[in-house]
């Protein structure tokens, strides 16, 4: 039919009208997309780059990494003689053996130890003459005596407990051996502990 008014065929014109509306409703809904996705990405970006220095706060500080390992000379210790060091606040005893006291250490029957490890679970293959470990007695955290006691290793006067030669725990309340402490040999003469 022919709109005499607006000179149109109305047949066509409501159709026109219509696509024109869709067509800018696509438009619309299309930028509306890219608007909204523009912001989401932004706002991403934004907490991503809020985020990082947060989480590198929480890296530890170099002074602080300096002291998670130690390296040691070992190259003035005479055969029978013990160093002190510190490490993370805890004091590390490593004593060079003698070829009698790694052979005291081997011979001794795990039955008769309260915490079972043999002596070559407690040092390195190849360097069984040094022991490395933790100078803090397992039952209250004192610091044992070297070369003392019955077993000629170590001694905690605070409440009498006796370790061997391989820091075993051998008489007393500690239940458990001195602890060994992660370490690698960087050379004959450096020793490198954590």
């Amino acid at each position: 039919m022919f709109d005499l008014k607006n000179n149109q065929n109305s047949n066509q014109t409501p159709k026109n009208n219509e696509d024109y509306k869709i067509k800018d409703n696509l438009k619309d809904e299309s930028r509306r997309n890219l608007l909204k996705n523009t912001a989401y990405a932004t706002a991403g970006v934004g907490a991503v780059c809020a985020l990082l220095p947060f989480i590198d706060s929480m890296n530890p500080s170099k002074d602080v990494q300096a002291l998670a390992s130690v390296e040691v000379d070992i190259s003035n210790i005479k055969v029978g003689e013990e160093k002190k060091v510190m490490w993370r606040g805890k004091p590390i005893f490593i004593k060079r053996r003698t070829p009698q006291e790694i052979d005291d250490a081997k011979k001794v029957e795990l039955s008769e130890l309260k915490d079972p490890q043999n002596d070559s679970d407690r040092v390195k293959a190849g360097k069984e003459e040094w022991l490395v470990t933790i100078g803090i007695c397992t039952h209250l955290g004192c610091v044992p005596i070297g070369g003392q006691g019955e077993y000629k290793g170590w001694f905690c006067p605070c409440h009498g407990s006796q370790y061997d030669t391989s820091a075993r725990i051998r008489k007393g309340p500690a239940p458990k051996n001195l602890e060994i402490p992660p370490y690698e040999f960087l050379n004959d003469k450096t020793i490198k502990i954590g």
